[in-house]
């Protein structure tokens, strides 16, 4: 288990209630009641510590290394049911931006989200998270074919941000982007977006529009980056915790400012500490988003995902 700097108290409890543990495999010595009071004081300084956890530490717990990514809530979600397609029938296949067919709950979904890799070699392959244009052809592909049989849509998003480089920009990021959220408001299926760890710019927005949005506790999602914000506000990243706090990026922030419509709890410590119960979590708010959109008519689910991104960002003086 890797532990991030504000973790460090934990590790050192369970370090203590590991060599706890085998001083009483190895020796005669009973150990119990020590064992009892470390674990004691390891779940009291747990909850002290996720119970009041800053925008960024929430920020480097959506990075974390042992966080599950979108192919692994594919994997939980729909089993050996999940069929893979590739391509945008115009250019490549993205890496960074898988899609396919699966069951969820017996239930068909068209599922769409972005990849990210687990070591360096992977990691290259898929681009770091980032899609290129041809990633978001692809995943319009897929929503469209899924209109046609009249599927429902699940994207999950996990993205640092669509793939900036030139060779993005020449073949039309900003187009492919702009038009995936043009054609998401008006897909004529149940559409259900969940944010399973960062939420950032356009790269987010690409597969971000949806009736239900649904973040999970400990993940962002914001316009930019903290570290780029801090960049462009103070000419450096050394004030990303005061930019992370300004953006309100946080999934409560994010739900107080109705952006998303609900949070999915983690287990303590975030969801890499108990994949199985954020996997159920996780299934549990999608097939109920799915259940309250199911019987609205295709002019009512259209009507009702316009009216809610057109009173986004509205305000009294």
């Amino acid at each position: 288990m890797e532990y991030l700097d504000f973790e460090l108290p934990i590790k050192e409890l369970e370090d203590q209630l590991d060599k706890c543990q085998i001083i009483g495999q190895e020796s005669n010595v009973d150990v119990t009641q020590t064992c009892k009071q470390i674990e004691k004081k390891l779940l009291e300084t747990k909850k002290d510590i996720y119970k009041n956890l800053t925008a960024w530490q929430r920020v480097q717990l959506s990075r974390h290394p042992s966080r599950p990514y979108t192919m692994d809530h594919v994997r939980a979600l729909c089993g050996t049911s999940f069929l893979e397609l590739f391509g945008d029938r115009n250019f490549k296949d993205d890496k960074a931006m898988i899609g396919g067919l699966g069951k969820i709950g017996g239930q068909s979904f068209m599922i769409v989200g972005q990849q990210k890799g687990y070591n360096t070699k992977t990691r290259q392959y898929r681009n770091f998270g980032m899609a290129n244009p041809e990633g978001y052809r692809k995943a319009l592909r897929l929503m469209q074919m899924a209109e046609k049989f009249g599927i429902p849509v699940l994207t999950l998003i996990d993205t640092p941000g669509a793939y900036p480089g030139l060779e993005a920009e020449e073949r039309g990021q900003g187009e492919a982007i702009a038009r995936n959220i043009f054609e998401m408001i008006r897909l004529k299926v149940p559409i259900i977006s969940v944010i399973v760890g960062e939420g950032a710019s356009g790269g987010a927005l690409g597969i971000g529009v949806g009736d239900k949005v649904y973040m999970l506790e400990n993940t962002w999602y914001s316009v930019i980056s903290p570290e780029s914000c801090s960049s462009i506000l103070w000419k450096s990243w050394d004030y990303k915790e005061q930019a992370a706090e300004a953006l309100k990026l946080t999934s409560t922030d994010m739900k107080r400012q109705k952006l998303v419509d609900d949070v999915i709890p983690e287990p303590l410590g975030g969801a890499h500490y108990d994949r199985e119960t954020t996997f159920k979590n996780v299934q549990e708010y999608v097939l109920k988003g799915f259940n309250e959109l199911k019987d609205l008519s295709t002019a009512e689910l259209v009507s009702r995902r316009m009216d809610k991104y057109s009173k986004m960002g509205e305000y009294k003086e």
